[in-house]
């Protein structure tokens, strides 16, 4: 476990992250054209998606790296949750969902960590590209100095096509109209930046958490961050990298520390099924059988009552 998670991370401190959340809120009972906070897959693949670099011969599911937008449309704002390499098309996707209005139609962008897929889509609003002004870019410390560091990102600071926002672990961001973002630092490789996912919360409609990328659910004392988060929130998405520990011949995977969803299943399969329907899985490779929501392994996942997340779902917040 990271010194930071270790010192921070404890019972008591999700709570404290959505004091002014809705705990149990309802599905809202209107329809998704009409949500006024909506969440939109954007993309569900790891890192590099599908078909990946040097396997042109695969014909499976194509993937987008994993993200999301956030549709407020009670102040006509659009939120991206990462920003991959996939922007231009999943900019796309989000445009048909909900036009934008002027230039990108971005008014913000939550970076996890600075891994491939998570933020190297920020190239495109440098002059080469969209030529964006100031939008917003909310990081974390060492992942903003990143940016503020090193080229080319370095140049989009310089020039103003974004405007770095400095996050602090557990506290929280607030957007207009109620809305706000929380960074929770948790434990992954952080060769540049920290890594974290995002509480997203509404004091009168409800909860959902961003985690693409962990490298095991930690525990402290006598109690499990997944399992503890659960009941606070209405829907998650959650880092579904690896199906088991068999997925890559010739590797050694425990050198790859995620969380596999076997695992993450068996770990919650005693709770109710509305609570294992709130988990969507998310940010899985390319060799992962629920790729294919034809597979075995995706039908298992329905039928234990969980989810696999899905390059063009929607749910209202």
């Amino acid at each position: 476990m990271t010194g930071t998670l270790a010192a921070n991370w404890g019972k008591g401190t999700w709570l404290a992250v959505l004091a002014t959340a809705s705990l149990t809120a309802p599905e809202p009972a209107y329809a998704q054209d009409t949500c006024a906070y909506e969440i939109v897959v954007l993309g569900a693949g790891q890192d590099a998606g599908a078909p990946q670099i040097g396997n042109a011969d695969d014909h499976g599911p194509r993937l987008l790296p994993s993200s999301l937008a956030l549709i407020d449309r009670t102040e006509g704002k659009r939120y991206l949750f990462d920003a991959s390499p996939a922007i231009t098309e999943q900019l796309a996707v989000l445009d048909a969902v909900s036009p934008a209005g002027e230039g990108l139609g971005v008014d913000g962008v939550f970076l996890t960590h600075a891994h491939i897929g998570h933020y190297l889509g920020l190239a495109y609003f440098g002059r080469e590209a969209a030529g964006a002004s100031r939008i917003p870019v909310m990081a974390m410390p060492r992942m903003a100095r990143f940016l503020r560091d090193n080229g080319p990102w370095s140049q989009l600071v310089e020039l103003g096509n974004i405007r770095l926002r400095p996050m602090a672990h557990q506290r929280a961001h607030m957007l207009e109209g109620g809305l706000a973002v929380t960074p929770v630092q948790v434990p992954h490789r952080d060769e540049y930046s920290e890594t974290v996912g995002f509480v997203i919360t509404h004091p009168d409609i409800g909860s959902a958490l961003y985690l693409p990328d962990i490298d095991y659910w930690p525990e402290r004392f006598g109690e499990n961050f997944l399992r503890s988060i659960l009941p606070q929130v209405d829907r998650m998405f959650i880092d579904a990298t690896f199906w088991d520990d068999n997925e890559l011949p010739g590797r050694d995977m425990s050198e790859i520390p995620h969380p596999r969803v076997s695992d993450t299943m068996d770990l919650l399969d005693d709770l109710p099924p509305e609570e294992r329907g709130k988990v969507h899985f998310i940010h899985y490779n390319h060799t992962n059988p629920i790729r294919d929501p034809a597979s075995p392994e995706s039908a298992e996942v329905e039928a234990r009552g969980f989810h696999v997340a899905r390059r063009g779902d929607r749910y209202c917040l």
